[in-house]
């Protein structure tokens, strides 16, 4: 037996992560993935690209500091490899490229910018194998901070896959999304017609907080019913009951709102009633994409 240690870095719209896993390689089954640590930190990076068009010096501090804590917790770890990816905000902030190189020359952490179509194409590469049913067809929508990311299955395979300008920090400004949310749902009506018994899978840290409190267990499907008395229940609470009598991170307390409107928005154009919820995302493909030599 093997086993290695892996790294990844997850930069979003809205928070920043670290997933250290172990991978376990034996000579007669497929490798085993298992998840060590997740640590999460709240940098909102969308609040300042999509109002001003870069990070902030403050933001910039707080991404060096953060850096600098994972490289700690890597070295205590005995990583054997890391990969940094950085999405939507890093994307489309003017300084971008100028952060990445501050950070390198600052933690000495290499951090790749990867296009959306990218983004889509290492999330869609995880564990979604075990979840696919040949005789199914599956919508998998992944909801970040500041993009959403849609791939379509069937037979066990792509045969769609997009990725749009649409996230929950974005969405907070509710003036400027309306021409990509119908891009959006021609894109989903168009791809989901010729399809039968289709299925939503779900990822974002959204979407796991709503399968956590649903008490459903694992493997088993939230309801478009479910979704949408859900979303009507939180719409009624105010941002402080939400964090007071719901429990949820003052980051996490604003954006559940938008992010639920998009899956029950997908779920409704693409005709599912059903959606499936892993927990897994970038990150995760990261993770796999390393040990396989693939990024």
């Amino acid at each position: 037996m093997k086993l290695k240690k892996y790294a990844a870095i997850d930069i979003g719209s809205n928070a920043i992560r670290l997933l250290i896993t172990n991978v376990i390689i034996t000579k007669y089954d497929e490798p085993k993935y298992r998840k060590v640590s997740l640590i999460r930190l709240p940098i909102r990076l969308g609040e300042d690209v999509f109002t001003k068009g870069k990070i902030s010096n403050g933001n910039q501090q707080r991404m060096i500091d953060a850096m600098n804590a994972y490289q700690l917790l890597m070295n205590v770890h005995q990583i054997t490899k890391y990969k940094a990816c950085a999405t939507s905000a890093m994307r489309e902030a003017k300084n971008g490229r100028a952060v990445v190189e501050l950070i390198q020359k600052k933690t000495g952490i290499e951090i790749d910018i990867i296009n959306g179509e990218t983004e889509a194409k290492i999330i869609s590469s995880t564990y979604l194998s075990s979840l696919l049913q040949s005789d199914n067809s599956y919508l998998y929508i992944d909801v970040g901070g500041g993009s959403t990311e849609l791939t379509f299955f069937t037979e066990g395979k792509v045969v769609a896959s997009k990725s749009y300008k649409l996230g929950t920090v974005r969405l907070l400004d509710k003036t400027k999304n309306k021409a990509t949310f119908k891009s959006m749902e021609k894109w989903i009506k168009r791809h989901s017609k010729p399809l039968s018994r289709l299925s939503l899978i779900g990822s974002g840290g959204n979407i796991n907080t709503i399968f956590k409190r649903s008490g459903t267990s694992l493997g088993k499907p939230l309801s478009y019913i479910y979704l949408n008395a859900h979303y009507k229940f939180l719409k009624e609470m105010t941002y402080e009951q939400r964090i007071s009598e719901l429990s949820l991170n003052p980051d996490r307390a604003d954006v559940i709102i938008p992010a639920t409107k998009i899956y029950l928005s997908a779920m409704k154009w693409s005709g599912a009633r059903k959606i499936y919820v892993p927990k897994i995302g970038l990150a995760d493909g990261i993770i796999k994409s390393l040990h396989l030599g693939k990024i």
